[in-house]
């Protein structure tokens, strides 16, 4: 079991998480029925996946492609 909670660790490695290029945002999820680490990725690629961890201080990664964001422009 890890010893600090996945919401701590979330906050301690986004900002190193997000400053690879394609990662475009973090989560808390659920993997398997234990939380986990969900790595948003604008495309997955082999490069980005193996600079990403598997896992983070006793916490599994998932890594999701969703494509790129965009900030939504009110009529």
């Amino acid at each position: 079991m890890p010893d600090k909670t996945i919401k701590t660790v979330l906050q301690e490695h986004t900002a190193d998480l997000m400053s690879l290029p394609g990662v475009v945002g973090t989560a808390q999820w659920e993997c398997s029925g234990k939380p986990c680490i969900l790595v948003l990725v604008g495309r997955k690629t082999q490069e980005l996946s193996g600079r990403i961890p598997s896992v983070i201080e006793g916490y599994a990664v998932s890594v999701v492609e969703t494509g790129e964001f965009r900030k939504f422009e009110a009529r």
